[in-house]
């Protein structure tokens, strides 16, 4: 589908803690949490109703 839904959060630390519960509850990669550049860190993943969701942090200032 054409729509993605972000959450932001704190750390780059709960983008990896959001990314890794969403493939434990059956989630599909689309991407592993991880760097996109010097001040940004996301994953991106499908649940299991194919809606496509973003995990990022991004760093402020």
């Amino acid at each position: 589908n054409g729509v993605m839904v972000a959450f932001q959060c704190a750390s780059p630390e709960q983008v990896d803690r959001v990314y890794a519960k969403a493939m434990a509850l059956g989630a599909r990669d689309e991407g592993k949490a991880g760097p996109r550049g010097d001040d940004f860190y996301a994953g991106y993943f499908r649940d299991p109703d194919g809606n496509k969701l973003n995990a990022f942090w991004m760093k402020q200032g």
